[in-house]
C-alpha cells in the first residue's frame, strides 16, 4: 500500500490517502471536467443546430419540420368532443345506441379510435350504474313483497 509523505497533503487527505474528517470530496452535483467540456460545446452549438434544422424544414425536409413542430407545439392530449346526436343514456338500450353512434363517428373520422375508447369507457360505467340501480330496485321490491301480509 502506498502512503503519502506528510508534506503532500493539499487535497484534504490524510497520510494514508483517506479524506480527513470533515472533508468528503466533491460536493453533491459537481460535474467532472469531461461533462463540463461537453456541456460547453453543446451550448455553443445549439443555436447553430436549431437554425440549420429550421432552414431544412423551410426547404421542405419533412423530418426537420416534424422536429421543429414537436418542439414548438405541444402534443394535444385531449380535446373537447361534441356528438350532438347521442341518444339518452337513461336506459341500457340508450347506452347501446350511444355506443353505435360512437362507432359511426370513428368510421367517418369525426373522432379518433382513442377518443372513442375513452367515450366507450364512460358509457360502460354508465351502463354499470344503471344495472346497479335496477338490481337495487328489484331487491327492494322483493323485500317489500316478502314482508307484505298474505
Amino acid at each position: 500500500m502506498m502512503t503519502r509523505k506528510s508534506g503532500s497533503n493539499t487535497d484534504g487527505r490524510d497520510n494514508r490517502g483517506r479524506f480527513a474528517a470533515g472533508n468528503r470530496g466533491k460536493p453533491k452535483g459537481a460535474k467532472n471536467r469531461a461533462s463540463l467540456v461537453a456541456l460547453e460545446l453543446f451550448e455553443g452549438g445549439v443555436q447553430d443546430i436549431a437554425a440549420a434544422v429550421i432552414d431544412q424544414a423551410r426547404a421542405g425536409d419533412l423530418t426537420a419540420a416534424r422536429i421543429v413542430l414537436d418542439k414548438v407545439l405541444p402534443n394535444a392530449k385531449e380535446r373537447a368532443i361534441a356528438l350532438p346526436d347521442l341518444p339518452s343514456t337513461d336506459t341500457a338500450a340508450g347506452v347501446s345506441h350511444a355506443q353505435q353512434k360512437i362507432l359511426e363517428a370513428v368510421a367517418t373520422g369525426v373522432i379518433t379510435p382513442g377518443e372513442a375508447s375513452t367515450l366507450s369507457s364512460v358509457l360502460e360505467q354508465r351502463r354499470k350504474a344503471l344495472e346497479t340501480m335496477e338490481l337495487e330496485q328489484r331487491i327492494i321490491a322483493l323485500e317489500e313483497a316478502r314482508h307484505e301480509p298474505a
